[in-house]
């Protein structure tokens, strides 16, 4: 079976290449094509788990090593592949959710001239991110986590014509440059102190290694995760992400590419069970993502920036929990995998909401949308459910092992993170149904465009509700699913380890202070936006409300430091240049020039001054021999 390990990337990267160069000729079946590839890739993920749950739980890793990729004395690289229990949860969710986001985006993207090209890039795209999650050594995984950023960069520019898209592409792609130097730099410290890319090699050596390396290849691994998840500080990328069409949106922000931060920090658990002083910083970035994410999704009136806080928010729960170690890896890959379902379908309900509504995004401009979108509703009101942790659905299992793993990390710091996971469960409660309220209660508030176009809002075609109510499901029911006879902490423990926490208080009690929190954020939320009329124009709102919209002066930060810093730098590097640099070269050219220029002077091409030379200089000779005599 492990010979078609290669074949789950082999399948949509066909795709791509078919897609990208096939020309137009394809345009009227390219989408078939790469979602009939995408599906392929998960038929072989499919038979392959069905193989892997046959094995004992120590025989399921299986590898498959294509060929040596670096053959250099000293430096060597494979092109290999392994397939465990941790990387199989990451295919299936990957190819599974792709395959629904490819199906969706037939409809989604029908009238669209390049729908041919678009698919080309998804294929691509589900391609590197499963090389990411399969490769064996982290120089593979960094050629697909390369990949995966190329592919997010032409996905959302994919609407290149707009400008906010192309900046939006632009900015993803510079951000998230700023982490992959953290990776880059965290694999030549590997290699520098292991003398190994490869996974089993590196993890088996972290003994041998000093505390303080270990340290710097963690805080370095953490930079890359912060880049690619949009943690802070890396995370301004993610809301202007929202330009690129809704599958887009659906795709990197809910099963993929935030996700690979949090891959990465589980499967380097052996190098920060090690540096416990880097562990703790990935809880802290966690910690202040998860709030800084959930504050700014409270202020957006657009409906995909409103998630795209979510986003974060959830991913910094998923990184808080990774940071705890053993006690918390598997919870964190559980809130991953229930996340990918109840996002995507999300971001899809979105899509479809904007598909009825002329593409409009203000969720003010909206309201009633139930009587006119049904499916939409109910499968967008059951991922809400499932976000905000209501009872018995996939988030409300996944997120509250997270914040009982926070209490469980015991002492004072187990207060704090407990407490900032209960703080965001509230924030979550309030964000969702605000985004709830404003989109399918209340009177309609849209109004005809400039054009004099009023929306008509209709129930999105069956190509692109099917892949939602599927969705649904798995919001629904996965959470019970992996919770009964604690299936997935069964099925992860032998590759992320566990260890049961002690935390102070009870489950019972946190799952009670949980649910205060919930219906607490429920509360205000219909205080603010359920029992009276909403305006169309959003009022001026608080320092808070005003500063969350501008996603908390991110980006005014970044201009003010990095980009105005940046210029000064390179303003006072080139007068440097010019005055130190190019003045002391330029000076003693100038120096021996002016001296060349004197000393030529004296060759005139006159016998009498060369013969008054010679009479000098033998005076000088001869006074300079009776002085030394006379010494």
């Amino acid at each position: 079976m492990e010979n078609l390990i290669a074949l789950l990337i082999a399948a949509p990267l066909l795709g791509a290449v078919v897609l990208l160069c096939g020309g137009r000729r394809l345009d009227r079946t390219g989408h078939w094509i790469g979602t009939l590839l995408a599906a392929v890739s998960f038929g072989i993920g499919v038979a392959l788990f069905a193989d892997m749950l046959g094995r004992s739980a120590d025989d399921r890793t299986l590898t498959q090593n294509l060929y040596t990729w670096i053959p250099v004395e000293g430096f060597q690289a494979d092109m290999a592949f392994q397939l465990d229990q941790l990387s199989m949860t990451f295919v299936l969710l990957i190819s599974g959710v792709g395959t629904l986001i490819h199906v969706y985006s037939i409809g989604y993207m029908e009238h669209d001239e390049r729908r041919r090209r678009f698919f080309g890039y998804l294929n691509l795209f589900v391609a590197a991110m499963l090389l990411l999650v399969l490769a064996d050594n982290f120089l593979l995984l960094y050629f697909g986590w390369e990949g995966v950023g190329l592919a997010s960069y032409l996905l959302i520019g994919f609407w290149q014509h707009k400008p906010s898209a192309a900046t939006a592409a632009k900015k993803a792609f510079l951000v998230n440059r700023v982490g992959d130097m953290g990776l880059s730099i965290a694999i030549m410290l590997m290699f520098t102190t292991f003398g190994t890319f490869a996974f089993g090699p590196v993890f088996g050596a972290v003994g041998e290694a000093s505390e303080g390396m270990l340290t710097a290849i963690g805080l370095m691994l953490l930079l890359a995760a912060c880049g690619k998840s949009a943690q802070v500080p890396l995370q301004s990328w993610l809301g202007d992400a929202m330009e690129g069409p809704t599958p887009v949106s659906a795709l990197i922000h809910a099963a993929t590419m935030v996700t690979a931060g949090v891959y990465l920090i589980v499967r380097s658990g052996a190098v920060f069970n090690a540096a416990p002083d880097a562990q703790l910083v990935v809880v802290v970035v966690g910690a202040v993502t998860l709030l800084f994410g959930a504050i700014v999704g409270c202020a957006k009136d657009d409906i995909k920036k409103a998630l795209a806080g979510s986003t974060m928010s959830q991913i910094g729960y998923m990184i808080l929990a990774a940071g705890l170690g053993p006690i918390g890896y598997v919870f964190a890959i559980m809130h991953l995998v229930t996340h990918g379902f109840f996002k995507a379908g999300l971001f899809l309900g979105a899509g479809s909401v904007m598909h009825g509504m002329n593409d409009e995004v203000d969720m003010r401009k909206y309201g009633g949308l139930r009587k006119y979108m049904p499916v939409t509703f109910v499968t967008f009101g059951l991922g809400y459910l499932a976000i905000i942790g209501f009872p018995g659905l996939s988030g409300f299992f996944s997120k509250d092992m997270i914040i009982e793993a926070a209490f469980a990390k015991g002492g004072t710091e187990g207060w704090i993170l407990g407490g900032v996971t209960l703080l965001g469960a509230g924030i979550t409660a309030f964000y969702m149904t605000r985004v709830m309220l404003l989109t399918f209660f209340g009177e309609k508030r849209w109004q005809p465009d400039a054009q004099g176009h009023e929306p008509h809002p209709h129930e999105s075609p069956k190509s692109m509700t099917i892949p939602m109510v599927i969705l649904a499901f798995g919001s629904v029911f996965a959470g019970a699913f992996f919770e009964i006879g604690e299936r997935f902490l069964t099925w992860l423990e032998p590759v992320t380890g566990y260890e049961h926490g002690n935390p102070p208080v009870s489950a019972m009690t946190v799952t009670a202070a949980t649910m205060v929190m919930l219906l607490t954020g429920v509360g205000i939320a219909w205080g603010m936006y359920g029992r009276r009329p909403v305006p169309v124009l959003a009022p001026r709102g608080s320092f808070l409300t005003r500063a969350a919209r501008r996603d908390l002066y991110q980006d005014d930060f970044n201009h003010v430091v990095l980009v105005r810093g940046g210029e000064h730098l390179t303003r006072s590097l080139v007068y440097v240049d010019h005055s130190l640099v190019d003045g002391v070269v330029n000076g003693t050219a100038a120096s021996v020039g002016g001296l060349s220029g004197r000393l030529r002077k004296l060759q005139n091409g006159y016998a009498r001054s060369y013969a008054v030379s010679m009479f000098g200089g033998t005076a000088i000779l001869i006074a300079a021999t009776l002085l030394m005599r006379a010494v």
